[in-house]
């Protein structure tokens, strides 16, 4: 080592440095004359013997002529001054880097009664959306004892729009300076109120920003030796399609926490444009290999869902976080049926047993918004055709399939033993058409198609859509009542178990045609 790279940290000379302190580089730095400075850098995949040859004299590395050309490693050793000089930069910059801590201490839970008061449901009174019943239980969640001052609630719009405006009073938006302004709405019960030691980041309409603070709370069990636990809520288009690359750095660096896309669902966010209207973002989160990806329809998943996570992230500090789809449609919550819990996690479980009778049998599954829909549509088929209907609420198709995708790499590594049977495999088992429903691509439920003998239509949002209300969207995308009934018949009479005329029939009392384009063409 020269005595002008020993001591470059301290030259200023414009030899190195030009008039605005840019450090001057070269592509390819003592690659030799083919590759330095050259735009084909990138793709020299091999240097020749001579070019070899080249670089081990420029760089002074003492290889001999019949060793260079299969490129061995050479160490100049500890104590040589190159790798003093690195070790001593190194420490002086704080240590050797990437080092991971797990020393934070585990903050006790929540008790379970905090998520209990969802499990009870909301029939005979005032229905509502999964995502007011999520602001209920987080509300609770900021009370709750050590763990409640670790949640960081994120935002990245306006919380009005989640109806999470009851948190400014209760815990305060994070401020600096503390309040330095009155804010238009100070006459209001639940006013803009900011603080020094407000909790609650108000991060403006910038999902990179808000990013960058979900990245730093769900880290800083490993960065700063204390749990937190961040939850990021923003409307679900503007989550993993404009922030993925931020999402898969959170996953990589193994942070730990939460997503929430609200107002989810390609036709319940009606009116605002397409440019809202999400029908991907739980098969984009299937992507990223640490994201448990549900989409829950009621208060009480939602409520077993978050526990769960609670009790895998900060208790057994697993190094996974949670996407939850969140609704902003109004439904009638019921009560949690017994011994569900397995399921809900697992990713889907029977909700209404099919009615007894001889008739026709078939499968209906739903997910988010769209299951209080196939529950009537089970009804009304019982009703007119006699059909028996099956229910499942589906609150995660991607894991039920990497179960699935599990178990047969468990099956392929060990061909002796008895093969093992997936848990959509197990549950649909039998000869019994299946329909799957969702608020997003048909693509979402197709995850899971391969693992299923029986015949399969899924039923989803394929398209750019329309801007109109929750009936016509539905209409448009064959995901409404009457669509997800003529699939149910139609499935039926491809199998011989009822007469074709039905289905006619059906179609034409709805007022659907069926040479009409499909919605992603229209």
């Amino acid at each position: 080592m020269n005595e002008e790279q020993k001591n470059y940290p301290l030259i200023k000379s414009k030899k190195l440095l030009n008039e605005d302190n840019n450090a001057k580089t070269v592509k390819g730095h003592a690659l030799g004359p083919t590759a330095a400075s050259r735009n084909i850098t990138h793709q020299l995949k091999k240097l020749k013997g001579s070019e070899v040859r080249a670089v081990r004299d420029l760089l002074e590395i003492p290889v001999s002529d019949a060793e260079v050309e299969s490129a061995p490693f050479y160490h100049p050793g500890e104590n040589s001054p190159e790798v003093q000089y690195m070790l001593d930069r190194r420490q002086q910059l704080g240590g050797s880097i990437p080092r991971r801590r797990s020393l934070a201490s585990v903050p006790e839970l929540p008790p379970a009664k905090t998520f209990e008061q969802l499990h009870g449901g909301t029939e005979g009174s005032v229905p509502a959306s999964t995502t007011m019943a999520f602001a209920r239980l987080f509300r609770d969640l900021l009370k709750a004892g050590d763990l409640g001052k670790r949640i960081v609630p994120i935002l990245a719009d306006e919380a009005r729009t989640f109806g999470m405006e009851a948190l400014f009073k209760q815990v305060g938006i994070y401020a600096p300076g503390g309040q330095a302004y009155e804010p238009v709405d100070h006459e209001l019960l639940f006013s803009y109120t900011e603080r020094k030691d407000g909790q609650i980041l108000q991060e403006g309409i910038t999902e990179c920003g808000s990013l960058a603070s979900t990245i730093a709370a769900s880290t800083s069990y490993s960065t700063l030796g204390e749990v937190t636990v961040p939850f990021y809520i923003f409307y679900s288009m503007f989550g993993f399609q404009r922030v993925g690359d931020q999402i898969w750095a959170m996953g990589d660096a193994r942070g730990r926490g939460f997503l929430l896309g609200a107002t989810a669902g390609r036709t319940t966010l009606n009116g605002e444009g397409l440019q809202h209207q999400d029908g991907h973002s739980p098969l984009m989160a299937a992507a990223f290999p640490s994201c448990l990806s549900y989409d829950p329809a009621y208060a009480y998943e939602v409520a077993v869902i978050i526990e769960e996570g609670l009790r895998r992230m900060v208790q057994e500090q697993e190094d996974i976080h949670y996407y939850l789809t969140l609704y902003n449609e109004n439904l009638e919550m019921p009560p949690m049926p017994e011994g569900s819990q397995e399921g809900i996690l697992e990713g889907m479980y029977l909700l209404d047993e099919a009615p007894a009778g001889d008739g026709p049998r078939i499968r209906l599954l739903g997910s988010g918004s769209a299951l209080p829909r196939v529950r009537k549509v089970a009804n009304s088929l019982h009703d007119q055709y006699g059909i028996c209907a099956q229910v499942w609420s589906v609150t995660s198709f991607p894991e039920l399939q990497r179960q699935a995708l599990e178990i047969d790499r468990m099956n392929l590594q060990q061909p002796g033993n008895a093969p093992l049977e997936a848990t959509i495999t197990k549950n649909l088992s039998g000869e019994a058409p299946v329909v799957a429903v969702t608020e997003y691509m048909k693509a979402l439920p197709d995850l899971v198609r391969p693992w299923v003998s029986a015949p399969w239509a899924s039923l989803g949002t394929d398209g750019y859509g329309r801007s109109d209300t929750r009936e016509e969207l539905r209409r448009h995308f064959e995901t409404d009542e009457a669509s997800i009934e003529i699939a149910a018949l139609s499935l039926l009479a491809r199998k011989g178990d009822l007469d074709p005329k039905a289905v006619t029939e059906a179609q034409k009392r709805h007022g659907r045609e069926a040479d009409t384009p499909p919605p992603w063409k229209r």
